[in-house]
């Protein structure tokens, strides 16, 4: 059986819909699953281990019929038995239909019918479990299993190398990330209030090294924070396997919403998220007892105090 599933968005999304796949590769041991994904969001398969091929498309460009056409044409070679459409681009379902693919799932819209097997979107929970609700279109009724990765033991071997290069393996350390340069405003946590933070926590725990963690998302971040707090460590991962195997020996992970977030979910490090204009109860497991999110009121992260930050790390 060959199943593709088409999941536009980020990294972060990519994550989300991990254990919608490893349902399927549950249920279709034998199955070939294949995705479709932004070119943005294939590094994050790196960390999974049931997916069989990565297909690239551009969901958010201003695609001609030459684009579609070939999608049209990748997708037909291949002669897929089934799709899981996350996409709810009727342009997307359209190819779909005409290449003739017999299961058609996705969500009910104005589209419907295009999709063989179309179910209610519940978007008012855990996004990783609305994604899990599709797997019911086709017959398949088992619960949503937790957000996990597979990562390379040769990146594990990197973060350890990394860990003795910056003599933190034997302390165990606290990471700390926001990915917000690229952003709205209302995502971003100010400077001012991550020395604070920064601050209480080498007060009261001199021993514990703080590492930045470091990617092409947050350069200004780490430049900022770098300049008022220059004994800070920085840790820049190379790719997803090394990024995961860099949060799983954290002691804990302290950040806004992003893709490390989920990341830190999947490899069971304790977390603590701040969210603006995001929901926490869409983007964290409702069940976890070692990942929390701090929801401004506001919807601006902005307004969480710091003070309600440390609270939640020293009372965890």
């Amino acid at each position: 059986m060959r199943i593709l599933a088409l999941v536009p968005g980020g990294i972060g999304d990519q994550f989300l819909v991990f254990p919608t796949l490893e349902t399927l590769k549950q249920q279709y041991p034998q199955a070939t699953i294949d995705v479709l994904v932004e070119p943005r969001s294939k590094s994050a398969y790196r960390v999974c281990q049931f997916v069989n091929d990565v297909l690239i498309f551009d969901y958010q460009d201003r695609n001609g019929l030459a684009d579609y056409l070939n999608l049209l044409g990748v997708i037909r070679d291949r002669e897929y038995e089934a799709a899981l459409n996350f996409a709810q681009q009727w342009v997307v379902e359209l190819l779909l239909w005409l290449n003739g693919i017999p299961v058609r799932a996705g969500y009910q819209d104005t589209n419907v019918w295009f999709t063989t097997h179309p179910i209610p979107q519940k978007t008012e929970q855990y996004t990783a479990g609305m994604y899990h609700d599709l797997v019911a279109s086709l017959g398949i009724h088992v619960p949503c299993p937790p957000l996990t990765v597979s990562v390379p033991k040769v990146d594990i071997d990197w973060a350890e190398a990394e860990q003795k290069r910056l003599d933190i393996k034997e302390s165990g350390y606290i990471l700390l990330y926001d990915g917000s340069s690229q952003s709205p405003e209302t995502a971003v946590y100010p400077m001012s209030k991550w020395q604070q933070i920064v601050k209480d926590i080498q007060e009261k725990q001199p021993n514990v090294p703080l590492v930045l963690l470091q990617d092409e998302e947050n350069s200004d971040f780490i430049s900022e924070i770098s300049a008022i707090a220059p004994s800070l460590k920085i840790l820049a991962p190379p790719d997803m396997g090394k990024l995961a195997a860099a949060i799983a020996g954290a002691n804990l992970l302290l950040c806004t919403d992003s893709a490390p977030m989920h990341l830190a979910v999947a490899v069971g490090t304790y977390t603590i998220a701040l969210f603006g204009p995001t929901e926490a109860k869409k983007h964290l497991p409702a069940d976890s007892d070692k990942c929390f999110g701090i929801q401004s009121q506001s919807k601006t992260v902005a307004d969480i105090a710091p003070v309600t930050v440390l609270e939640k790390i020293w009372n965890g």
